[in-house]
């Protein structure tokens, strides 16, 4: 690729013949043979120096691999057709910048920033003729301009994933590190600018934690207030440069929140004042990438607490509330190419920014004091209409960012009330297409389960042909979208009429059957929630014990579910053999497939939501044939007095039940008072509130 400026002729005779000795640290050869080029007479490619890095105790591989390690480490040969004109121009700096004096070697940077140096095949080229090594060792020289140069040409090429490779096997980070304790500001900004691209590598996050890289970070980013927190444009020329080197420590920290470890070492250290301090500010560049590592940190629970009691929450709702640029986009429609593109970049931060505060919101929202904070600063508002706006449906990202925060904050009943003010499940329903982004189904759909906690939304949702779209995606196969359906229909299954739509008589939806299908499925969420969403089901569909019946081996594959070893798979199907059995002749096949003794054999647990669902379970069970015989024959009546000792009413409200129904057979009777039963009995109605009976 041509470079920007065309040049009639390289100024090659300008430059003073090479030097015996090279003005740059370079290593020597390695002994292995190369291939030599006829004409530059040096070896072709890097002479790599491998990083060796320090022991540590455990492991880094706690975090999640980084996006740019998934994608291909060597790059197509792009230069197999035809030698590009640039190949030879370059080769001539390149060599000069490996054995010319500093004069030379400044001209030579120069020179190289006038290229492309985005572009994949001047980066390759650039690899190839070790030009990498050379970037890096002038880094450790003590001349500015060379250090200046160097930073220039490899903060542009650091925006490759493949050239960020080959810079930390060539041992960018620890020069890169030493040049955050330089004086001159404009080199600490270059040096953050490009330790940010850097630091988007897993291994880099790792190198700068080891080498001690982030206390210096936050100590160059201190900066004060008076700076901060005043508009760019009253600030001298001192103060913007100090604001520079905020904004690309910012930005460092963005890439550095993905590591677990790192994340407590800026704890550590005390980043949450930084932040706080930072999050008043009036720019937007800093802003931005600050807020980026918030969400991330706020993956910790310690930082979620700290974000609390710093009022941190407030402000994310505050930015989250600026207004949307998009109309100031429309007024600069006519404006200068140039300044359309600054608009376009405010434009891209501002959504970026509107983003990050609702991640932080998702993240932070599962404390019930964050969910409190939210709404009382006003939050709440902005959310509905972020996600009423269709201008977001077509950012994906943002899109999937709100309606995850408006799920968290619908746990809390009062954000539930302050949604339904602004119409939000009608305006949730349009989200609910198959052809949709997962994670935005599954957030729009954890956030009607929530929603329909309250009976208003129910109808709501009914009347605007959600149950429908809900029903169709039963059939997708994304697990945490599958966890989110089955807790929205178990809530609308509460209505008769939703229920008459889940349940329908012509059989196009099948709701029920789908829902039954998900107990085969091999995650214990999605059984567990399927098994809940069958209880409100079974119990309000008309013909219920008919529609039990139908479903072929349905009855079995809830029994063998018994044997599970997740306590809450078990309480949940527990809860749906208690409403199966209080029909008798589903009692009877249950009976026939071994419900009694595979219900016996979990009465020595200690889960307290297990013991509540497994007691109902027993006692309606004993309503057929010799299961009430079975029970005590099976030895599970002594162990249900341990439950009588339980703080849980509703355990003591199903062992009560259960004794009931067990008290039917005389053995058992013999069994309970000698186990002291009466005793306890007394005592309960003396000291405990029954108010279940």
């Amino acid at each position: 690729m041509p470079p920007k400026k065309k040049k009639d002729a390289i100024p090659v005779v300008e430059l003073p013949p090479p030097e015996a000795e090279s003005a740059t640290p370079v290593e020597s050869s390695a002994p292995t043979p190369r291939m030599i080029s006829l004409v530059t007479g040096e070896p072709f490619g890097p002479r790599v120096r491998r990083v060796g890095e320090q022991a540590e105790e455990e492991s880094s591989d706690d975090e999640p691999d980084s996006e740019s390690d998934d994608e291909s480490r060597f790059l197509k040969d792009e230069l197999n057709s035809e030698v590009p004109a640039e190949f030879w121009h370059m080769q001539k700096l390149i060599k000069y910048m490996k054995a010319g004096n500093q004069t030379a070697t400044t001209v030579a940077l120069c020179l190289l920033k006038d290229y492309e140096l985005s572009s994949r095949v001047i980066q390759r080229v650039i690899h190839e003729m070790g030009g990498l090594e050379i970037l890096v060792n002038l880094l450790e020289t003590r001349e500015i301009k060379c250090q200046h140069g160097s930073l220039a040409v490899l903060l542009q090429i650091s925006s490759s994933p493949e050239m960020r490779r080959h810079l930390i096997d060539l041992g960018i980070i620890t020069p890169l590190i030493e040049l955050l304790k330089h004086p001159a500001r404009d080199i600490q900004v270059l040096t953050v600018e490009t330790m940010a691209n850097i630091a988007l590598m897993r291994k880099a996050r790792k190198q700068i934690r080891i080498r001690g890289g982030v206390p210096l970070i936050l100590d160059i980013m201190d900066v004060p207030d008076s700076v901060v927190q005043r508009p760019a444009e009253e600030l001298d020329e001192n103060e913007r440069e100090l604001l520079a080197v905020a904004i690309g420590c910012a930005k460092v920290l963005n890439s550095l929140s993905s590591s677990p470890k790192i994340k407590e070492e800026l704890r550590k250290h005390g980043a949450v004042f930084l932040i706080a301090r930072f999050l008043k500010s009036r720019t937007t560049e800093l802003i931005v990438p600050m807020m980026g590592a918030v969400q991330q940190c706020a993956d910790l629970k310690v930082f979620r607490l700290a974000f609390e009691r710093m009022e941190i929450i407030i402000d994310i709702v505050r930015h989250l509330e600026n207004e949307s640029p998009k109309l100031k986009e429309k007024d600069n429609r006519d404006a200068k190419l140039k300044e359309r593109e600054e608009d376009d970049a405010k434009l891209k931060e501002k959504v970026k920014l509107k983003e990050n505060c609702a991640l932080a919101i998702y993240k932070c929202a599962v404390n019930k004091v964050t969910r409190d904070m939210v709404r009382e600063a006003g939050g709440l508002d902005p959310l509905c209409k972020l996600v009423q706006d269709k201008d977001v449906y077509a950012n994906k990202k943002l899109l999937a960012a709100v309606t995850g925060a408006i799920w968290k904050c619908a746990i809390s009943p009062e954000n539930v009330s302050r949604f339904n003010q602004n119409n939000l499940v009608a305006a949730l329903v349009p989200l609910l297409g198959e052809n949709e982004d997962k994670d935005v189904l599954t957030n729009v759909v954890g956030a009607l389960a929530e929603c329909c906690k309250n009976p208003t939304n129910r109808e709501v949702l009914r009347a605007n042909e959600g149950l429908p779209k809900l029903i169709k995606l039963l059939s997708v196969t994304y697990e945490p979208l599958l966890e989110n359906i089955p807790l929205a229909i178990g809530e609308c299954a509460q209505n008769e009429q939703c229920m008459d739509v889940i349940n329908d008589q012509e059989h196009q939806l099948d709701g029920v059957r789908l829902v039954w299908s998900l107990l085969k499925h091999p995650s214990d969420s999605v059984k567990r929630n399927a098994c809940f969403a069958l209880v409100p089901c079974i119990r309000h569909a008309k013909n219920s014990p008919e529609m039990v019946r139908a479903f072929v081996g349905g009855l079995e594959l809830v029994v063998s579910l018994l044997e599970s070893e997740d306590t809450e798979v078990l309480s949940a199907v527990c809860a749906t053999i208690a409403e199966i059995a209080t029909d008798p002749e589903n009692l009877g096949i249950l009976t026939d497939h071994g419900v009694v003794k595979k219900l016996a054999d979990l009465v020595h647990t200690e889960d307290e939501k297990l013991r509540a669902n497994l007691t109902l379970a027993i006692a309606f069970c004993c309503e057929w044939g010799q299961n009430n015989y079975e029970f005590g024959r099976l030895n599970a009546v002594a162990p249900l007095v341990n439950y009588l000792m339980s703080t849980n009413k509703e355990v003591l409200k199903g062992v009560c039940i259960a004794f009931f129904h067990l008290s039917k057979e005389p053995s058992n009777c013999v069994t309970m008072h000698t186990c002291g039963v009466v005793k306890v009995y007394n005592e309960l109605t003396k000291t405990r509130d029954l108010c279940f009976t």
